[in-house]
């Protein structure tokens, strides 16, 4: 993470004025995940449970940021702040209720397994809004209007969203009782590790496509 926000700030200085906002977020997205991993590595190496709130503080600053990048590209072609901030919300909505559903579990709380699929279920409407914006709603339209280039990269975005983000429920569902519709699953997998996995594909691949655009030389 670390590593890439190295490359992103390093390279703001050979793309085009206007793409260097939308690599300057790419660089801040892993900056603020690298900063924040360190966190989590001492507090599992302290406690030996998983780090869910510092990953949600996390989350709860990157992922809106992931969409923002969504208005940057698109904003040539009329992308207004109303887009801008629904995507923000929807993203909040995903994260805040994917918490209380992750943290019930942990907590231990009552009604554990009911909250931990109920919260799952309004996390995943609010990603299925951000996903269909972006595959067929006014994302794509906008992305189409603004060239070949740019309509590319938000085509590989949502692919990212599609496929990447599927990453992060079938975590949720390893990690809560419940998580998936009342049914416990157990994947074999460790929740923190598809975590991890998920973050690196998703921050570093959307900074990655962001910066493919800026040196593609589209003039949109």
């Amino acid at each position: 993470m670390m590593a890439a926000s190295v490359f992103f700030f390093f390279e703001m200085n050979n793309v085009d004025k206007k793409w260097r906002t939308s690599l300057l977020v790419s660089g801040l997205i892993t900056f603020i995940a690298a900063v924040h991993y360190y966190y989590m590595r001492d507090f599992y190496g302290e406690t030996g449970t998983s780090p869910t709130e510092l990953r949600y503080v996390d989350w709860i600053l990157t992922v809106p940021l992931m969409c923002v990048e969504f208005y940057l590209i698109t904003r040539k072609a009329g992308a207004t702040s109303g887009l801008l901030w629904r995507l923000i919300a929807a993203s909040v909505v995903m994260l805040v209720t994917g918490f209380l559903g992750e943290s019930t579990y942990v907590y231990n709380t009552d009604a554990t397994a009911t909250m931990s699929w109920v919260m799952g279920l309004v996390s995943g409407l609010a990603y299925f809004y951000i996903l269909y914006m972006a595959m067929f709603g006014e994302i794509k339209e906008l992305g189409e209007k603004a060239g070949p280039q740019v309509a590319a990269a938000v085509k590989t975005l949502a692919w990212f969203v599609l496929v990447g983000w599927a990453i992060y429920p079938i975590g949720y569902i390893q990690g809560t009782t419940g998580g998936l519709f009342g049914m416990s699953v157990d994947l074999g997998l460790d929740m923190d590790v598809i975590y991890n996995i998920g973050d690196a594909i998703n921050k570093i691949g959307f900074g990655l496509v962001v910066y493919a655009l800026a040196r593609s030389g589209d003039d949109s």
